[in-house]
């Protein structure tokens, strides 16, 4: 049998450990742009066109809240890149007062960026503040040309 004070060394370790490994999983996850799969397309196109999506315009959407910090710092990637890119529009929705749209969406964090193409189909999302470059990746095949 372990003394008490060498198995509370362990459990602190194996916590510490866990935490870390966490960390570092959610560091190289957070903000990247994942490719979503077509599923709930009808669903999620009338929930987009109620937040204010119109049909013919590639739409960058930001889920945020008036207590994110993140969302901030994930505004100025976004408007830095619409205004880049040539007919690409912006749209920032609160989370608070569009809960059930959010739900329906599968929101589940904020900062959340949803990219949408001309179609009004979620093309990319993010959760997190995207990389502007990822961003501006994801957009070319959808855009005309993009601005210095």
């Amino acid at each position: 049998m372990q003394p008490p004070r060498l198995t509370g060394v362990l459990v602190l370790v194996a916590v510490l450990a866990a935490a870390g490994a966490f960390g570092w999983w959610r560091r190289r996850r957070d903000g990247r742009l994942r490719v979503v799969a077509p599923a709930g397309d009808a669903s999620h196109r009338a929930a987009l066109a109620a937040l204010g999506v119109r049909p013919g315009t590639v739409t960058l959407v930001q889920f945020s809240a008036p207590v994110c910090a993140p969302c901030r710092a994930a505004r100025r990637v976004l408007e830095d890149v619409a205004g880049r890119v040539d007919g690409v529009a912006l749209l920032e929705v609160g989370v608070e007062e569009h809960l059930d749209r959010a739900r329906e969406l599968d929101i589940w964090r904020t900062p959340t960026v949803l990219l949408v193409d001309g179609a009004g189909r979620i093309v990319r999302r993010a959760a997190g503040v995207p990389d502007r470059a990822d961003l501006l990746a994801a957009l070319a095949p959808l855009t005309h040309e993009v601005r210095a």
